[in-house]
């Protein structure tokens, strides 16, 4: 354990799901002292919790203090899809919350401020490489929000001195990841149970998948540096659905048979970014390999029908 941390008092909102889960522990691991603000329990007892929406302002009140070293946030809508089926919830929820929390830090002093961004700023360059500097395009209201947020961030740096940070993630995959809908775990679904998976087109769409690990080792980076800007935090390496479904292959040994069905419209033909800036000012380098990261999956999946097992036996 390192203790580069000891005496910090970190606030990450959203810390109870999937990323905040290893953001914590990271943090704790290097001696901050960690609260979790989110509607859901944290697992364990031993990080204290404040359970509540966000979008209730006696909930921030409540979870930014004097005390706070800074804030993590990554409590946010994050679908695509129910952005766009719900923009005024997505901006209350993205931009609103936001901002309530930074103007809560400012008036408290709490000097650092790290947010959970997306490429999804940019929008759709087709094979080109992203890069910070490439311009916010945002086709959704997903990304308009988290763009807006950017620009908030911005503003309070320059207004008032605070140490903000946006951290543009990638693809992010790793344990703890059942309970979503998205490619990986669909594929790990179809390997326990025997399956194939569909693939829209001709599945040489490419994107770049980072590791849970990776995330939160790239988030402890630009808090160590007080970094104020903007960083992209993926793999630096893209690859295509079909090499996905390889790697998957030799992670779960599974055949996973593929179907392919009419490619949707819209979709992006690539996620190609350049992580040059985050490995220069943060000396950030990703160190999870996909087929490796994978694994990681697959044997927290098979834990989980496993416990799932033990408990239907323990009741029969």
């Amino acid at each position: 354990m390192n203790n580069d941390l000891a005496g910090q008092r970190v606030l990450v909102t959203g810390g109870s799901g999937f990323v905040g889960r290893t953001v914590v522990a990271e943090f704790r691991r290097h001696g901050a002292e960690v609260v979790v603000v989110d509607r859901q329990p944290f697992p364990g007892d031993d990080v204290p919790v404040i359970l509540g929406d966000l979008t209730d302002p006696a909930v921030r009140y409540r979870a930014v203090t004097p005390d706070l070293t800074g804030i993590v946030h990554l409590a946010a809508i994050t679908s695509v899809l129910r952005s766009a089926e719900a923009p005024q919830e997505t901006f209350d929820t993205n931009v609103a919350v936001t901002q309530g929390l930074l103007e809560l830090a400012r008036q408290r002093e709490v000097g650092q401020f790290v947010l959970a961004s997306t490429n999804a700023v940019v929008g759709n360059v087709g094979t080109s490489t992203i890069t910070e500097d490439s311009p916010p395009r945002p086709l959704t209201p997903y990304g308009a929000t988290k763009a807006a947020c950017e620009m908030l961030l911005s503003g309070y740096a320059g207004a008032y001195g605070l140490a903000t940070c946006a951290l543009r993630f990638t693809n992010i995959y790793g344990p703890g990841m059942a309970a979503k809908d998205s490619f990986v775990p669909r594929l790990m679904r179809a390997a326990l149970a025997g399956g194939g998976v569909q693939v829209y087109g001709d599945g040489k769409q490419a994107r770049d998948l980072v590791h849970v690990s990776d995330v939160a080792a790239g988030v402890l980076a630009a808090w160590r540096r007080r970094y104020t800007g903007t960083a992209i935090i993926g793999a630096g390496r893209s690859v295509t659905v079909l090499d996905l479904i390889d790697a998957a292959r030799a992670a779960t040994g599974a055949p996973l048979p593929v179907e392919h069905v009419p490619a949707k419209t819209g979709e992006m033909p690539a996620v190609i970014v350049d992580i040059a800036r985050a490995n220069a000012e943060l000396d950030y380098q990703p160190r999870v390999g996909l087929t490796e990261g994978l694994r990681t999956v697959w044997e927290d999946f098979r834990s989980s029908v496993d416990d799932v097992r033990t408990v239907t036996l323990k009741m029969s």
